[in-house]
């Protein structure tokens, strides 16, 4: 039995603008298993990042709280590692010294993290690339080397905000096999926000489905078998359910 790792109790986040205050979340609660990848389908607008930065410690709720490992979250955690939807890759550093920079804030010795970088580089595909500036790299490039880059602080949970979104459907289903790959071997726990039904689908194997401030409309296991290819699941009967059952989800949600 998989124990609880990540906790949402009651959340609520307002933003406030001109004597305005704008709702993003309310009562939200939510419990993440560990070593699970859990993939939130929603719109845009629904507050899937603002979720995110919370889990993230990067923002604190104006009510409820985060909890992980049973603890209060009140700030980042290095056992987080978080992949947001822009680039944040260093433009002054080359594709290594990028990978290497978590290690090098933990005060890891030069050659030890140069060495961790090398294997981690190597393993997203970029081997030849190590010098490389990110203005140098394509958009799918970029996005392997901010992977590695969260992998490098050898976090236990991988928070992800659509990091594949701007890419092009063939780059983008390399990148999710790799990242299914990557999570099959490191166990890891994933939260991967999305707001396409098959990536949900094709990756998750719990899909939670948002609506309006976080409003949860369909939390459903997924049992589809692994390994999954996108080819293969489009003509599968449980699939083709699945997704009908998102869609209809997110379409009574906009309502």
């Amino acid at each position: 039995m998989m124990s609880t790792l990540l906790q949402t109790k009651d959340l609520g986040m307002r933003f406030a603008k001109d004597d305005m205050a704008t709702v993003a979340l309310r009562d939200f609660s939510l419990s993440i298993e560990e070593g699970s990848f859990v993939t939130l389908l929603g719109r845009s607008g629904c507050g899937k990042s603002t979720l995110l930065n919370l889990l993230a410690g990067l923002t604190t709720p104006s009510e409820g709280e985060v909890r992980y490992r049973d603890r209060k979250l009140t700030g980042p955690d290095t056992e987080i590692g978080y992949l947001t939807q822009s680039d944040t890759l260093m433009p002054w550093r080359g594709v290594l010294r990028n990978v290497e920079m978590p290690l090098e804030i933990r005060g890891v010795a030069s050659a030890k993290r140069r060495e961790i970088a090398a294997e981690l580089v190597n393993r997203v595909g970029l081997s030849g690339f190590e010098n490389h500036y990110p203005r140098e790299l394509s958009g799918g490039m970029r996005r392997r080397a901010s992977l590695a880059r969260m992998l490098a602080g050898n976090p236990g949970t991988l928070l992800m905000d659509e990091p594949f979104g701007a890419l092009d459907a063939q780059l983008r289903m390399e990148l999710q096999q790799e990242l299914l790959r990557l999570w099959q071997d490191g166990g890891q726990t994933v939260v991967f926000v999305t707001h396409d039904i098959e990536e949900a689908l094709l990756l998750g194997d719990r899909v939670v489905v948002l609506g309006k401030i976080g409003a949860i409309l369909l939390d459903r296991t997924i049992d589809l078998p692994r390994p999954r290819s996108a080819d293969t699941l489009r003509v599968d009967p449980e699939f083709v359910s699945l997704h009908t059952e998102l869609a209809q989800a997110l379409q009574e949600g906009a309502r």
